[in-house]
């Protein structure tokens, strides 16, 4: 790689977050971190607020919903913490873990511990839904109250308010996170042998997205939902998505090539622009037209820790970020 011409190191806020960070998401104004010792952190700078929402456990996984941050724990709790300073139970799985979570801007979420998983509706009301094996991933269609649940040899579309049949999209092996393009036209599940998979809803043909070195365990759209930004490589790895056969015979593009893994990606909400994070703590922005790239993050000390969490805030003028070993910060993007 070469190095990046400019540097926005001097518009980064370093906040100390002490402890993993599990996620990232902008509530309102408000960033909000949640940790791996149960914390959230209202990291909002000179006015900093933490707030236990999992005593004596641990944070597993987070998700905004409109002005809040819904978390889920080793304890089986799922907590709603407001940028109000408010933390509310809202469920409890006894003796399970919260193995994945997400969420709407209408306060809609779903969660999954084990093979149950849990759809809750903005006025409370849960409905329920036993998948073929263990989940470890959830998204939200973009149009309907519909589910997309990854599991053993597939995946399953699952309508929390109608007794019509789930809907299933078959492949053999383990399927860990999964994520729908924006209109909806194809989902993709990450998996245990360290490729991708990808079924066009339509008519269920099957996509595959191989080579990684790694798993891939973050992704993020584009805002026009052409291009599929992934981890799991030393380069972000972005796939086309805006032809009736999506990526399949189109060669990905390349961005930010270090000798480093990537670990974490975000796609700026209004520009073809990516923040990647990568194992050993550097942040870069890079832009997919031109693979321009512009250094955010370059710690000196080999104990940063990889980047675990983004979440830019609705305008893209603030990119918020953490780390494996507690290191934070807010990039404040120049005008």
């Amino acid at each position: 790689m070469s190095d990046p011409t400019t540097s926005l190191t001097d518009r980064v806020t370093p906040i100390e977050a002490g402890a993993h960070v599990t996620g990232a998401a902008f509530l309102g104004r408000t960033p909000a971190l949640a940790l791996g010792n149960g914390e959230v952190l209202l990291a909002e700078i000179g006015a900093e607020k933490r707030l236990l929402a999992h005593p004596d456990a641990g944070i597993l996984v987070a998700a905004r919903a409109g002005t809040s941050l819904v978390t889920g724990g080793d304890d089986g709790r799922l907590t709603r913490v407001g940028a109000d300073g408010s933390c509310v139970e809202i469920a409890q799985e006894k003796g399970k873990w919260i193995d994945a979570l997400v969420a709407r801007d209408d306060g809609t979420i779903a969660w999954a511990s084990g093979k149950e998983v849990r759809a809750r509706d903005p006025k409370g009301e849960v409905k329920r839904f036993s998948a073929p094996s263990g989940v470890r991933g959830l998204a939200f269609l973009p149009k309907g109250y519909r589910l997309a649940i990854a599991h053993y040899n597939g995946a399953t579309l699952w309508f929390p308010n109608t007794a019509a049949a789930p809907e299933t999209f078959d492949w053999k092996g383990s399927h860990l996170d999964i994520t729908l393009s924006p209109d909806g036209r194809f989902i993709v599940t990450s998996m245990q042998e360290n490729a991708l998979h990808g079924w066009r809803v339509a008519d269920k043909r099957d996509m595959r997205m191989t080579g990684y070195p790694a798993k891939t365990r973050s992704w993020s759209w584009s805002p026009e939902g052409h291009w599929l930004a992934t981890s799991g490589a030393d380069a972000c790895i972005v796939w086309p998505f805006k032809e009736k056969d999506g990526p399949m015979n189109q060669a990905p593009r390349e961005c930010g090539v270090r000798k480093a893994k990537v670990s974490q990606v975000a796609f700026h909400p209004k520009a073809l622009v990516i923040a990647i994070g990568y194992d050993d703590g550097w942040i870069l922005l890079c832009r997919l037209t031109d693979a321009a790239e512009i250094l955010v993050r370059a710690p000196q000390d080999e104990g940063s820790g990889a980047v675990t969490a983004f979440a830019w805030d609705a305008e893209g003028r603030r990119l918020l970020f953490g780390t494996a070993e507690g290191q934070a910060g807010i990039l404040d993007m120049p005008n």
